[in-house]
């Protein structure tokens, strides 16, 4: 059988065009760690994930060492006889290491999350098989029902008016703004009125305010046609959230801190959210992402499948994968977003490049066995800050 013999890690700076800035934080590069996979037979698969404290309780510096010393030791030596059967180890992982490797309580579905993509990508690639989420084949051509977002960086002034006017320009039929601690009322009223009344205009916060704040805010953004607010407060805060949830009348979409099964349970049992963001990266890669969006469907929440700012082709290959298995599903995806390539970075070190085109109108689902790109690595290995590798001694 195909086994795991060699597995390479890197954390790479990938530069951005322009800087990213919202309540939580402000970068300029993407802070990524990508995660090469081979196997005895010489094909190889890659992994990628952008690990965020505030997010899910993982710096880079944490799920780089957590994997060079717990994660892909374990992985070594792994074989499996079928790509059906990788996608059924990873969904009894669910989006975390066994717990033989690392205990469930750790912060870990970042660093997971691009040992499931390089699993994936690997074996498919073995068996000649593209990537397919349990009972959903691909299809390439359910993707025509969605339309991405544009999102816009927290800001004002000149700078502000010019990125709104891009987005009116592009043709975006939703544009989500990243709003600060304070003038979250002046900069939504300005790109209402720069946008126009069609576009679907809604708003992220990054657990910017306090419940009272956040109640008042939120009265007031309505008025403007914002209906949507994602993370308003803290995401430990789940008795504020439910009394948004109650008070406000408003969709009240969670992100932050939800990373895994307990934590978006623990969400739905306080009815602290009407809306969840799932994205790839924060939710243990492609499998665990796909069950957190069941998850949510079920319990009759609004699903926004997001990304983490600086994700390259290769989780946008995943990030389409994952909306064609969604597609079928009533009801399913309100929003997508992601997919934003050289839009956002100076160098995809991917390709082919999986991008949106006008009007947020999605990419082709990459061809080929496996996630059907291909990683630069010499690129990769230029902006690269730290790497390790991890060899099967037999």
């Amino acid at each position: 059988m195909p086994t795991v013999t060699g597995l390479q890690l890197f954390a790479v700076d990938l530069p951005f065009k322009t800087a990213f800035k919202h309540a939580a934080d402000a970068r300029t590069t993407s802070e990524s760690l990508f995660l090469r996979a081979r196997l005895d037979t010489g094909v190889e698969g890659w992994g990628e994930s952008l690990p965020r404290a505030y997010v899910s309780g993982e710096s880079r510096q944490e799920a780089f060492a957590q994997l060079r010393d717990s994660i892909l030791p374990g992985l070594l030596g792994r074989s499996f006889q079928s790509l059906p059967e990788v996608t059924s180890f990873l969904e009894k992982c669910d989006g975390k290491a066994p717990s033989e490797w690392v205990r469930p309580d750790v912060p870990q579905t970042a660093a997971w999350g691009s040992v499931d993509l390089a699993l994936l990508d690997a074996f498919g690639r073995e068996f000649g098989e593209p990537v397919s989420l349990p009972g959903q084949p691909p299809a390439a051509s359910a993707l025509e029902r969605y339309r991405y977002s544009g999102v816009v960086s927290a800001g004002r002034g000149w700078s502000y008016a010019v990125s709104l006017l891009k987005m009116r320009a592009f043709g975006f039929p939703h544009v989500k703004l990243k709003l600060e601690h304070d003038g979250a009322v002046r900069a939504a009223r300005t790109a209402r009125r720069l946008l126009g009344r069609r576009i679907d205009l809604r708003v992220d916060a990054n657990m910017a305010w306090e419940v009272e704040q956040a109640l008042a805010v939120i009265g007031e953004l309505r008025t403007v046609g914002i209906r949507s607010f994602e993370q308003p407060i803290a995401s430990g805060d789940l008795a504020g959230l439910a009394r948004l949830v109650r008070e406000s009348s408003a969709g009240i979409v969670v992100d932050e801190g939800l990373t895994d099964r307990d934590s978006l349970q623990t969400l739905i049992g306080h009815r602290a959210c009407t809306g969840a963001n799932v994205r790839v990266s924060k939710c243990g890669g492609l499998v665990g992402a796909y069950a957190r969006c069941l998850q949510a469907l079920d319990a009759g929440l609004m699903l926004q499948v997001g990304c983490q700012v600086g994700e390259s082709s290769l989780l946008s290959a995943a990030h389409v994968t994952l909306l064609s298995a969604l597609a079928p599903l009533r009801p399913g995806v309100r929003y997508a977003e992601g997919c934003f390539g050289r839009h956002l970075l100076r160098e995809d070190p991917v390709s082919p490049l999986v991008q949106f085109g006008y009007g947020g109108r999605p990419p082709p689902r990459p061809a080929g066995p496996g996630l059907g790109v291909k990683v630069d690595q010499a690129m990769l290995e230029r902006w690269a800050v730290d790497q390790a590798q991890i060899v099967w001694e037999r």
